[in-house]
């Protein structure tokens, strides 16, 4: 198989990755690129453009480059949403716009926060 594009990846808690994901897809299905856990659960991984690990700053998350695969990125993961099958390696369609998951995490934070609070 020949080498697919590298991109970077957002790790974010379970908890927070799993509340973006669920406001990326009422929004748009088609916002949410491939998405991968870690074998205990703690943490979600989303694939993002080359080179947004550059300018990433948003608190309890973290932006590393990787590459893309059509199988989770390293050993002790699995995928929540794996990446369409035969899919084009070049389309923007296999990453989560950086923009658009940073306004899902801040949001999934306040949603959070809100409902920590109400305890």
């Amino acid at each position: 198989m020949a080498a697919l594009p590298t991109c970077d990846l957002v790790t974010v808690p379970a908890r927070q990755g799993l509340e973006a994901v669920d406001i990326l897809r009422r929004g748009d299905a088609e916002t949410v690129g491939p998405v991968f856990h870690d074998g205990g659960g703690d943490t979600l991984g989303f694939l993002v453009p080359p080179g947004t690990a550059d300018g990433w700053d948003v608190p309890g998350s973290a932006c590393t480059q990787t590459e893309r695969a059509p199988e989770p990125p390293s050993a002790g993961t699995d995928w929540l949403l794996p990446p369409e099958p035969g899919a084009d390696p070049d389309d923007a369609t296999l990453v989560t716009d950086p923009a658009v998951l940073r306004a899902a995490l801040d949001e999934a934070a306040r949603l959070i926060e809100a409902a920590d609070n109400c305890r």
